[in-house]
């Protein structure tokens, strides 16, 4: 097989993103999946499209089984577990966008404590992002409630939650919390290059495996607001139904291309 092409992306990558490490080649692998596994030989001709060698792959997969986020049952075969399981439901949460009625109430969740270390408040803020509150000042996190929140602020007994209703219009309230353009913007550009880069074989599997993960970061992004709260032709939409279609397009070459891979 030739080595895969490399386009040069529509827009560059958004500033924080890691590059595509071993581990993150192999845990995006996984996540994909349903149920979340796949043999080693498999895994390992993945991460090569990357120029990946085997060892490396085959250590990755050690050290995440070491750390809980894979388990092997022996035969050569890795699943995730762990955080990474619970990241796969966020994921799955982020791809449906579902969120409940609202009836104008929101989330008010405070941090109690005082004296945490810099990794602790590190690793708090790190759960309530991913829980999609904002922060509305120190220790005062806000989003409105719409959406069982993941994960659950009642679990961490240094944080305190309420029901409220802002006395003001929450439009710019919600504007101030989350940077909807960016996120917009970004979006839009996602769809275009989700249209114009198509999967027609195995050369093209590592880019799109790339868009692939900058999609679903993204996704996970979105605050997932009511509707009254999010500007005109907000395109969360249209970004979810567009990787749809393009992730079934990539799914069927990626699977003809593992059987391939299992057969040389």
């Amino acid at each position: 097989m030739t080595g895969p092409r490399r386009p040069a992306p529509s827009s560059p990558a958004p500033e924080g993103v890691p590059p595509l490490t071993a581990r993150s080649v192999l845990a995006s692998a996984l996540l994909g999946e349903d149920p979340p596994e796949l043999p080693v030989a498999h895994l390992v001709h993945l991460a090569g499209l990357f120029g990946i060698n085997p060892n490396r792959s085959r250590v990755a997969l050690s050290r995440m089984v070491a750390a809980g986020e894979a388990t092997t049952d022996g035969g050569g075969r890795y699943r995730l577990a762990g955080r990474l399981l619970d990241r796969r439901d966020r994921q799955a949460d982020s791809l449906l966008g579902r969120t409940g009625a609202w009836d104008g109430g929101w989330r008010l969740v405070v941090v109690t404590t005082s004296g945490s270390s810099p990794d602790q408040r590190a690793a708090r803020r790190r759960r309530l992002v991913l829980a999609r509150l904002a922060e509305h000042r120190e220790g005062v996190w806000l989003r409105p409630d719409n959406l069982a929140l993941r994960p659950d602020p009642h679990d961490d007994p240094d944080l305190a939650t309420w029901t409220a209703v802002p006395d003001g219009d929450p439009v710019p309230l919600a504007a101030g919390l989350w940077d909807l353009g960016a996120w917009a913007g970004r979006a839009r550009v996602l769809v275009a290059d989700l249209g114009a880069q198509q999967t027609a074989g195995p050369d093209d599997l590592a880019p799109g495996f790339e868009l692939s993960a900058a999609v679903l970061r993204h996704l996970q992004a979105d605050p997932l607001l009511p509707p009254a709260l999010l500007p005109e032709d907000w395109p969360g939409p249209l970004l979810r139904s567009s990787y749809a279609a393009w992730d079934a397009a990539y799914r069927e070459v990626l699977r003809a291309w593992g059987r391939s891979a299992r057969t040389t």
